[in-house]
């Protein structure tokens, strides 16, 4: 059988997804290219934003048109939380929600026709990305238990949860085997990994420390609540975790951080980030920011822009406010105005610009160690590689096939830098 997936939303589905590649190629099923004619199409959906949603929609208007006798399997989080909406789309025979997803192998090879499962997410299963001789994003955790006003991935993920300490490092080693060079720790709440077992996150990160053949680890995004100083003095000391963090803020309010529900002031994020640099000066710092959430009057918009103006970020993921249903922020008064939330959502963005610009300015000749990826880019000026320096700045020199997968010190300056690189985490 052919089949061809797409992905839509966090690593954390592109682990899933990889995770099912595997399973049907091990069976001995064909992956194909999506644009490819297909035996069956498998959709990992995303629902963050209604944006997210239609594109899931589009992918899978795409796989009918491509054929229409094929196999068609949504799963993920927009399966979980509007099956009826997915199941009104004519060509779809399969709609699996976040806690069945990974036994859609049975579910085909079984042949058990048309069916619908979005059951609450309890399970949880270890999964990894593949494709990237470099680097893999390591799902170690999934849900959450935070329940913030505005967000619908509790509904979609259901609770926190993960494996334990030794199940969780055994994977790592498989991966290790491999030939990987780097890990990216996933979850939807990476922090609260091990909670439920009596562990801590901090002695995953001890214990993946010590294994022999990563030579790279970073955390792709845990709370400014769980981000502890520990955590953060382990980094600064580790082996082999990298000074990148993503830091969520959400908002630069106190007003708007309540309203969210979320677990932190504006003074907490801010004490995070001043102890991150106190200890790791070249450190990269992403942010997370939502606009135009209730609430957000023009002067509580200012506040919040001159609060991230402030802070020593590196760079922004900016966000418009979205309604997600069943979310408690449906409920609350003082919507803003979609076109405003647009306009203060390009006002963050050239602010994130801003940003990155001076944190690329403050590095620039100093060296830094690079992995180095192994993909031949043609350009103008010759063949060139590229790669990402411990602190994510991505940078370029000549082709060497000899230095893929291989990390060495390497300066940053305007020939090395690859322009208007795009942040990927």
């Amino acid at each position: 059988m052919r089949f061809a997936t797409h992905t839509l939303g966090c690593k954390l589905n592109f682990a899933e997804t990889s995770h099912l590649q595997r399973q049907f190629s091990e069976a001995g099923h064909t992956l194909v290219d999506y644009r490819e004619i297909a035996d069956l199409y498998i959709i990992n959906t995303c629902t963050v934003t209604s944006v997210a949603e239609k594109k899931c929609r589009n992918a899978i208007r795409q796989a009918i048109s491509q054929n229409n006798a094929a196999t068609i399997a949504v799963i993920g989080c927009f399966a979980q939380n509007d099956a009826k909406q997915i199941a009104s789309i004519p060509g779809v025979n399969i709609i699996l929600g976040n806690d069945k997803k990974h036994l859609l192998l049975d579910i085909i090879e079984n042949k058990q026709g048309n069916i619908q499962d979005t059951s609450e997410p309890k399970s949880f299963q270890l999964s990894y990305s593949g494709g990237d001789r470099t680097r893999t994003f390591f799902k170690i955790q999934d849900g959450c238990d935070y329940f913030c006003t505005y967000c619908a991935i509790p509904f979609a993920r259901g609770r926190s949860r993960s494996a334990t300490i030794e199940e969780t490092v055994a994977m790592a080693k498989k991966i290790a085997e491999s030939g990987t060079r780097e890990i990216v720790l996933t979850g939807v709440n990476t922090g609260t990994f091990g909670l439920h077992h009596g562990e801590k996150f901090v002695d995953l990160l001890r214990q993946l420390d010590t294994i022999e053949g990563i030579l790279r680890y970073r955390i792709s995004s845990i709370e400014p609540n769980l981000i502890t100083d520990e955590i953060i003095d382990f980094v600064a000391q580790s082996r082999a975790f990298l000074p990148h963090f993503h830091i969520p803020l959400q908002a630069g309010s106190d007003k708007v951080l309540k309203m969210m529900h979320r677990h932190y002031d504006t003074a907490l994020y801010a004490n995070r980030l001043i102890h991150i640099k106190e200890v790791m000066p070249d450190a990269c710092i992403a942010a997370d920011v939502i606009t135009g959430f209730n609430g957000e009057d023009d002067e509580t918009f200012a506040q919040s822009k001159a609060f991230i103006d402030s802070l020593p970020i590196s760079y922004l993921h900016v966000f418009p406010y979205s309604d997600r249903p069943n979310t408690a922020a449906l409920r609350m008064d003082e919507k803003i105005a979609i076109p405003v939330r647009k306009a203060r959502s390009l006002e963050l963005h050239a602010l994130s610009d801003r940003k990155r610009h001076a944190f690329i300015q403050s590095q620039m000749g100093k060296t830094h160690t690079v992995l180095w990826e192994h993909t031949c880019h043609h350009t103008p000026q010759g063949d060139t590689m590229q790669g990402w320096t411990e602190n994510y700045i991505r940078l370029q020199r000549p082709f060497d096939e000899h230095l893929a997968g291989q990390i060495t010190p390497f300066e940053v300056t305007d020939l090395t830098i690859v322009e208007n690189f795009a942040c990927e985490d």
